[in-house]
């Protein structure tokens, strides 16, 4: 019997999913996957090197969580978050990962210290985010926005919460961990959110032949 060619739309996936299902090799497939979770810790680490320390927060203005967010949802939940605890890791062990601070050490101690919530909350914003674009949210721009914005709460009531045991309560936390970043970060990801339809849009993995 011949083989039905029609196009027709692929069920809810990744778009990493859906490149790493090209290969016909599984250890192909599985390098696929590998490289992306090194490349999303790699890159957010290079995100937290580009940082704008402020003089009324500890919290610095970096570019870190629209990396994580944007990450997740290309990588999926499980790889999305996978990425994300490699980079604590890497942070743990004493590379210079994290975002330069007159203050606050290098290494594990760093999530201890006020902006550790914010550094915790990426593998859980990471899995959310990622988890809603395995299920299509990464196909329209307006649902992309709706899944890294998600991810994004969940960043700023990790970091929140925990910046308010140091700040002296949860409203100085607020005006010092929240107020000066919600509206530059909600800007940022409604931008980054675009990548995500182009994607599939210009690859055409949104579509194959079965």
């Amino acid at each position: 019997m011949q083989r039905n060619t029609a196009m027709v739309p692929l069920h809810p996936t990744t778009f990493l999913a859906a490149a790493a299902g090209v290969a016909d090799d599984g250890a192909t497939r599985v390098a696929i996957r590998v490289s992306a979770v090194v490349f999303v810790a790699v890159l957010t680490a290079a995100a937290s090197q580009v940082s704008l320390p402020l003089p009324f927060t500890p919290v610095p203005f970096t570019f870190q969580p629209v990396i994580v967010l944007l990450g997740a949802a290309l990588l999926g939940p499980r790889l999305g978050a996978c990425s994300q605890l490699l980079y604590l890791a890497a942070g743990i062990a004493g590379f210079p990962v994290f975002a330069a601070s007159l203050t606050l050490p290098q290494g594990g101690a760093r999530l201890l210290g006020p902006t550790g919530g914010y550094l915790m909350a990426y593998p859980a914003a990471a899995f959310l985010t990622g988890w809603l674009a395995s299920r299509g949210f990464d196909r329209r721009y307006s649902t992309a926005v709706l899944a890294m914005l998600a991810g994004l709460a969940v960043v700023f009531t990790g970091g929140v919460l925990w910046l308010a045991q140091f700040a002296g309560g949860l409203g100085a936390a607020l005006r010092a961990g929240f107020m000066p970043f919600a509206l530059a970060d909600v800007a940022k990801v409604c931008v980054a959110a675009s990548a995500l339809p182009s994607l599939w849009k210009l690859t055409g993995l949104g579509r194959r032949a079965v």
